[in-house]
């Protein structure tokens, strides 16, 4: 479909979404967000998806926030229903079962931070810069900036990043855990396609059950965590995929996965 504020591509089974709004630096609005979350749901059930790749337009840009001059005169109720709109669009791109990677070229700031952040990859260009900085506006964020900053880099990290507003480069970034690779610009979209054409090539119902499995855990105790990936594990010798992958092994050949 055709989306005011998004553009689509996809190639293979490897589907890239791009925020389209340099001119406001692919800021969030409330149209974009409602976006994001439909193209995300359409992606989850497009059996054809194997793999997600999340940008924005342009060179200056992954998402540079949230978009300021829409939210300026909210009243306390709409800012919370847009806040719980941002919250469920991360929500459904960390639940997607599907591996989402964030191609990150330039600024991630808040609201933008906080969607790579949802992302299960975080592969960040040298000139990349991630901040949180409501607290200079006179806010706090909402889009679960808190509460994944803590989960990814740890309470000293979030408490620096959302105290004081800073900006920090994409080495810094990596030093804390919150991206998984900086490459030289110019390797960016090398090192993002070579990734996802891996994943691309995995077995679906194996990186789903590894997807979700994570999840949980990072949310209950390890018994209950254990108990969850038993599971998944035992669920995955119900698949053709398993006896593919199992079987190609044996062989000593490359497996040919087809998500059944």
């Amino acid at each position: 479909m055709a989306y005011r504020t998004l553009t689509s591509h996809d190639e293979g089974a490897v589907r890239t979404l791009a925020v389209n709004r340099p001119d406001k630096l692919n800021a969030l609005d409330l149209e974009t967000l409602n976006e994001l979350t439909l193209a995300f749901a359409q992606a989850a059930q497009d059996e054809a998806v194997r793999v997600v790749v999340l940008t924005g337009t342009g060179e200056k840009a992954f998402v540079a926030g949230a978009d300021i001059a829409q939210m300026h005169d909210y009243t306390p109720l709409q800012a919370q229903s847009f806040s719980r709109v941002g919250q469920a669009l991360m929500l459904t791109i960390e639940r997607l079962g599907k591996p989402v990677i964030a191609r990150v070229q330039g600024y991630a700031l808040g609201g933008g931070m906080e969607l790579a952040m949802a992302c299960h990859f975080r592969i960040a260009s040298d000139k990349a810069k991630f901040g949180q900085p409501e607290v200079n506006l006179g806010l706090i964020p909402g889009f679960g900036g808190t509460q994944r900053l803590l989960r990814l880099a740890g309470r000293s990290a979030a408490l620096e990043l959302c105290l004081t507003g800073r900006q920090i480069d994409a080495t810094r970034a990596l030093s804390l855990g919150l991206v998984n690779e900086v490459v030289e610009a110019e390797r960016l979209d090398e090192t993002v396609n070579a990734l996802s054409a891996h994943l691309a090539a995995s077995a679906p119902r194996a990186v789903a059950g590894i997807l979700d499995a994570v999840l949980a855990g990072g949310e209950c105790a390890i018994e209950q965590g254990l108990d969850y990936e038993t599971q998944a594990f035992a669920l995955c010798f119900s698949s053709e995929d398993m006896r593919e992958g199992t079987k190609a092994f044996l062989e000593r050949r490359k497996p040919q996965f087809k998500g059944h």
